[in-house]
């Protein structure tokens, strides 16, 4: 009896729209406020700074996921780069945990957001959400990807909605420019310090890579994927803070709880759309973590890491039931018992180490082994810078950490 395999039917348009659901949260709408307390009119250059830091690690991602189009992404290419099983199953974890407690910080949100329109407790509403997005995900990655798609339209509406407003009401020849340019030292720092922030804002583009072994013609596709959407990315990022800034005053928006609907409130006098759209980045959020970590449970399994019941294919929807219900479990687990917020602030340690391995392992590769002729390659300073920039924020958020 032939072995089912996962579904090959995810294009170009669909993987970019699932990365920036990835990486488009709602945590935007919040984390703007914050970074402008630090940068003030410098914002846009901050997210500017923290898209290029990002980019170096994000291109060995593209490299590596040409030359192994593989669910089990870093854990398979750790491996292939170590030649360690125990280093490949640490970040592989490392990789599921952040997975599940990002998903679980984001469905205990949502309870406040629709509290106002239906209360039935907040496990309760949890629970019911995570049956939800399970049912979607299990039914076919086709159908929960283009859920998924859907939603981060939405999502990058909300944006959009601001940039467009924003710059269809702003006076720009009464704007001085110069506040936005770093014209001493200090400026610069400032710059640095809110990248070191806004560097999370970016965080998501690595998870596409677990669509490998679902994607058209990954090797060529991937690459693709992973750079178009942090591009995009950063053009919404630097658009919308210089909206911010430019409407709100950089003190007041820090002050905020709401940045952005503050924002928005200022421009049309009313904010509640943005509180809709929050709702589907919230949902979205979810749905894409609990693809991701399905598919690094079955790649993992696959390679023989996990158990062999992880791996299988269900013949009707072609996506992993098991390693699906499993991650809707782990996922109810989290949100009922544990404590959410330092947990997370231990997986971003783990993520910044995979990030750092990831680069150190394609080192490796590329003096050892020649690349496929239709891989995606990038010079060797890539992920050798990629590596010095990663050790700079374990540095910082190890030292902000001690203060």
């Amino acid at each position: 009896m032939k072995k089912v395999t996962l579904n090959r039917v995810i294009g170009l348009p669909y993987l970019i729209l699932y990365g920036l659901g990835n990486i488009i949260g709602a945590g935007i709408y919040i984390l703007i406020g914050e970074i402008s307390g630090i940068s003030g009119y410098l914002t846009p250059l901050a997210f500017l700074t923290a898209c290029i830091g990002v980019l170096f690690s994000a291109l060995s991602y593209a490299e590596l996921s040409s030359r192994y189009p593989k669910s089990a992404a870093e854990a398979y290419f750790l491996q292939k780069g170590f030649n360690n099983r125990l280093i490949a199953d640490i970040s592989g974890f490392v990789i599921i945990l952040s997975g599940l407690f990002s998903a679980a910080a984001i469905i205990s949100g949502l309870y406040g957001y629709l509290q106002p329109f239906v209360d039935i407790g907040e496990f309760a509403t949890s629970f019911v959400i995570i049956s939800i997005l399970t049912f979607i995900a299990i039914w076919g990655i086709k159908q929960s990807v283009g859920l998924a798609a859907l939603f981060t339209l939405i999502e990058i509406l909300g944006i959009l909605l601001i940039i467009v407003v924003g710059f269809y009401y702003l006076d720009l020849s009464k704007i001085d420019y110069s506040q936005y340019i770093p014209s001493k030292i200090t400026d610069i720092n400032f710059i640095l310090l809110g990248s070191f922030l806004a560097f999370y804002a970016f965080i998501g583009f690595e998870d596409v890579v677990k669509l490998s072994e679902e994607t058209i013609n990954p090797s060529k596709t991937m690459p693709k994927a992973i750079i178009i959407t942090l591009l995009l990315v950063a053009f919404l990022y630097v658009a919308v803070s210089f909206v911010a800034v430019s409407v709100v005053d950089p003190k007041t928006l820090a002050s905020s709880k709401e940045p952005l609907a503050l924002v928005y409130q200022e421009l049309q006098g009313d904010s509640k759309i943005l509180n809709y759209i929050a709702i589907f980045a919230i949902v979205n959020g979810a749905l894409v973590q609990i693809i991701m970590v399905s598919r690094m449970f079955y790649g993992m399994a696959k390679e023989g890491w996990l158990p062999q019941f992880l791996a299988y294919v269900n013949p009707t929807t072609k996506t992993p039931i098991y390693a699906t219900v499993l991650t809707a479990i782990l996922l109810s687990v989290l949100v009922l018992f544990l404590d959410l917020v330092k947990l997370a602030e231990f997986t971003s340690y783990g993520l910044l180490s995979v990030f750092l391995l990831i680069n150190v392992a394609l080192l490796r590769i590329k003096s050892k082994e020649k690349a496929p002729k239709e891989a995606y390659v990038v010079p060797y300073w890539v992920p050798a810078v990629a590596i010095i920039i990663n050790v700079i924020f374990l540095v910082v958020k190890i030292m902000d950490n001690v203060k």
